[in-house]
């Protein structure tokens, strides 16, 4: 059975204090859930955060990790240092890393391939821009992304793997894809994965949507067939509206 899962995605924001703050507030809200509850807070605090939720409910996961073990590259953290501070699952390919950090598909697979081979679990990000879907390019977009960096994986390396579509016009823009449009979205990126996996590999992997999720639209989105739960921004940096999310299940 898939699992639903809400992870939020705090990018730049929070300092060591505002961090402590955040998730003080986040373990007086949690709850017994059927989601499974991730944050991803900014590098310098992972440590800090790992141990200010263990016992909570929790899981603290990173933001980016580079493909190499070590070496010269100035200012980057490997699988192996998250790993270190008890970090386990990974964010890779979110559209801010693709359009203001210029990785490529091929980056990507390298670095969703040394997180597999550490024993990470990766959250994959893809999506279209407004061209893409105002042209109706937007499934071949999505398609040649998901198939360019992940589709020369084995069959059982996607138990590992959490896709999440976020369509780049929806991202701090207030811009929401409809309940609908994310659902038919996401039934293609499933029958993507079946045509080269099988309906059972198709069936098992989570599928998130990461676009102006809030508490307002959030039942009716995650109310849909092939979501599987989201990849909160904004929304994520307040307590109160993170899990009016997660209860959205």
């Amino acid at each position: 059975m898939r699992k639903q899962i809400v992870a939020g995605n705090w990018k730049l924001n929070n300092d060591l204090a505002q961090t402590e703050t955040l998730i003080t507030s986040l373990k007086a809200q949690v709850k017994t859930s059927a989601a499974e509850v991730m944050i991803a807070p900014t590098a310098t605090n992972l440590w800090h955060a790992y141990n200010s939720t263990k016992g909570s409910g929790i899981e603290v996961i990173a933001q980016n990790m580079h493909f190499a073990e070590n070496g010269a590259y100035t200012g980057e953290i490997s699988a192996s240092m998250l790993k270190s501070v008890g970090i386990n699952t990974v964010i890779l390919g979110h559209s801010e890393r693709r359009e203001y950090f210029n990785e490529t598909d091929e980056t990507l697979a390298k670095k969703v391939d040394a997180a597999l081979a550490k024993g990470m679990r990766v959250i994959f990000c893809f999506g279209e821009e407004l061209a893409d879907r105002k042209s109706g390019n937007e499934e071949t977009v999505v398609g040649n992304q998901i198939k360019n960096a992940l589709f020369h994986l084995k069959s059982a390396d996607f138990q590992n793997i959490v896709l999440a579509y976020e369509p780049v016009w929806a991202i701090g823009t207030g811009e929401t894809a409809s309940p609908e449009q994310a659902q038919d979205m996401h039934a293609f990126i499933r029958k993507t994965l079946a045509d080269a996996y099988g309906n059972d590999v198709a069936d098992e992997v989570s599928i998130l949507y990461g676009g102006s999720v809030k508490p307002a639209n959030a039942e009716e989105i995650f109310s849909k067939p092939d979501v599987d739960g989201g990849l909160i921004g904004g929304a994520s940096l307040n307590a109160e509206d993170f899990f009016a999310i997660v209860n959205a299940f």
